[in-house]
């Protein structure tokens, strides 16, 4: 009686052995959407032939959503963001690991992140960064064939239930319009390092 007055609609879900095992107290959210990752998606990207961060290059960047191209590596913007402005630094290499990069695309690579950094503050004052690399399939990583670092602009209050609960997450821009925003924004010649400078700027 106690288990119909808290679940009224169990009935019409199951058969007449009722429910398998008592509930508890915990709530569950289900993302099967998640599972695609999990189950034969690292199959679509097998080499070069079929990677879209290898494609991306030979497109203009308005068609492949990049915002910078570097000697080494480029800045995309994420198709399926996190956030407004959730960019992608990738190798134009196609490595997996950040163990396989040499020392000049470890150094752009770590150099587009600041200055994407420094771009999205100015043109959208984010209050923090993630930032990352998901490394191989058990890592999370969407492609793992293609190295690619996350830079994710966060802001207060921007973390809800709405892509768990509802599979949606709120962005309030275009991809287009977020890729022409910050690439206007790009500047033209690399900013100089501390090294370069002589010493630490000041804050």
């Amino acid at each position: 009686m106690e288990s119909q007055e808290q679940y009224p609609h169990d009935g019409e879900v199951t058969d007449e052995f009722e429910l398998a095992g008592v509930p508890d107290a915990f709530q569950r959210l289900w993302t099967p959407h998640r599972l695609a990752y999990i189950k034969g998606g690292q199959e679509q990207v097998s080499s070069e032939n079929n990677c879209p961060f290898c494609a991306a290059p030979s497109h203009t960047d308005e068609e492949a959503l990049i915002v910078h191209r570097g000697k080494h590596a480029f800045v995309i913007l994420n198709l399926f963001p996190y956030n407004a402005g959730h960019l992608l630094v990738c190798p134009y290499r196609h490595v997996p690991d950040y163990t396989e990069i040499d020392v000049e695309e470890t150094a752009e690579i770590a150099a587009l992140t600041q200055t994407a950094m420094r771009v999205l503050r100015k043109v959208s004052a984010p209050a923090g960064f993630n930032l990352g690399m998901n490394q191989g399939t058990a890592g999370g990583a969407g492609i793992a064939a293609h190295l690619h670092q996350h830079i994710v602009p966060r802001w207060s209050g921007d973390g809800n239930f709405l892509p768990i609960i509802a599979h949606t997450k709120a962005i309030t821009q275009t991809l287009g319009e977020v890729r022409q925003q910050v690439a206007d924004a790009w500047p033209a010649e690399p900013e100089p390092s501390a090294a370069e400078t002589g010493g630490a700027q000041a804050c």
